[in-house]
Parts: C-alpha cells; sequence; structure tokens
C-alpha cells in the first residue's frame, strides 16, 4: 500500500508512513462488516421492553354478561385482546438480544472497515497526541485543523486521562483504543485519526 502522510496537531505534514497491506490493504469484505455491526447494535439492546398479556392486566375477572340470549358474541373477559384496555397479544418481555461471532469474522470485518478508511481518504495518521491538562478547546482546533469532520473517531496508543476527557466533550467525536477499537464505530465515523504509535499496535495484533 503507498504512504500516506503523518500530520501534526497543527494539520500540517511531518513525514509518511507506510501501512501494512495485512490491516490497511484487504479488500473490504461488506458483508462481513455488516454482520459485525448488526452484531454490536443488538449487543447493546437493554431488552428491557416488557407489556401486560390478558392475564396480567387488572380486572377482567367476571364474565362481562351471559353466555346465550342476549344478542351478543359470546365473552369471557373484558380484558381479551379484542376489548379497550384488554391484554396484548404476544406482549414482547424482557429478554436477552445478545449473540456471539467467530473472533476471524470479527477480525475480518474490522480489517475490511480499516481499509475501508484507508482507500476511500478517510484515515488521518496523528504523529501523536499531547495535551498538558484537560482542554477541549485544543482537541477541537486540532480536529478542526486536521479537516477531520463532523464525526471523528480517534484511536489513541495509550489510556490517557486528559485525551479521553477532553474527547469526550466533543459532540460527535469519539476516542478508543487498539483493544477497544471495534467496526461499527470505524464505519460510523466519517474521519478516523489513528495516533501514529497506534498504528504500530493495530498492525501487530491484525497482521
Amino acid at each position: 500500500m503507498p504512504n500516506i502522510a503523518v500530520v501534526d496537531m497543527a494539520g500540517k505534514s511531518v513525514g509518511e508512513i507506510a501501512l501494512s497491506d495485512a490491516v490497511f490493504g484487504i479488500e473490504p469484505n461488506a458483508v462481513v462488516m455488516h454482520m459485525a455491526v448488526v452484531n454490536y447494535l443488538a449487543n447493546k439492546r437493554q431488552g428491557t421492553q416488557s407489556t401486560l398479556t390478558r392475564t396480567e392486566v387488572s380486572g377482567g375477572g367476571r364474565k362481562p354478561w351471559r353466555q346465550k340470549g342476549t344478542g351478543h358474541a359470546r365473552q369471557g373477559s373484558t380484558r381479551a385482546p379484542q376489548w379497550r384496555h384488554g391484554g396484548i397479544v404476544h406482549a414482547p418481555k424482557p429478554r436477552d438480544y445478545s449473540y456471539s461471532l467467530n473472533k476471524k469474522v470479527k477480525r475480518l470485518a474490522l480489517k475490511s472497515a480499516l481499509s475501508d478508511k484507508a482507500l476511500n481518504g478517510g484515515l488521518i495518521v496523528l504523529d501523536e497526541l499531547k495535551l498538558d491538562g484537560f482542554s477541549t478547546k485544543t482537541v477541537a482546533a486540532f480536529l478542526n485543523a486536521i479537516g477531520a469532520g463532523k464525526k471523528a473517531l480517534i484511536v489513541l496508543d495509550s489510556n490517557d486521562a486528559f485525551a479521553v476527557k477532553s474527547i469526550s466533550n466533543i459532540k460527535g467525536a469519539k476516542s478508543a483504543q487498539v483493544n477497544t477499537v471495534n467496526t461499527y464505530d470505524v464505519v460510523n465515523a466519517d474521519t478516523l485519526v489513528i495516533v501514529k504509535n497506534a498504528v504500530a499496535k493495530l498492525e501487530e495484533v491484525y497482521a
């Protein structure tokens, strides 16, 4: 894969880096990426929905009228589903929506997402993200300088509390580390910003 420019926090080019074809240069597999995104969203579902069936709605214990001779259709309870205030048929109940994907599928999906960003110009390699303290203004200025767009995912090489907190204060910006980055976040971001040292770690893990 051709070299990609490395920029500093001011958006100026400070060198180049050769990306691994095994991680950033494969043919993106859209089907596997879709599987990973659906899996991620399903695993995030709380599954706490709960409505009442006819046995759980209060009232309706008495037969509303006698079985025969009234001219009405026969009814056994005023809490049957066809009645106002009646129970819900096949009511949704709390359940677990999560399921697992094969490890190889997850790895291929992430490499496909990274490669797609690299091939379509959505990848920026940052020399280093250095903050002396919590500074949302500094991070916002740096994202603007490199042209990160409205939604940016910044992959850090370490758990820098200053960077993580400052990034989280910016709408549309999100941080991740090499061991927490996932396909959904990469696909969802307009721009993927990776710190130079994190590139080496990604290639070490996924190559």
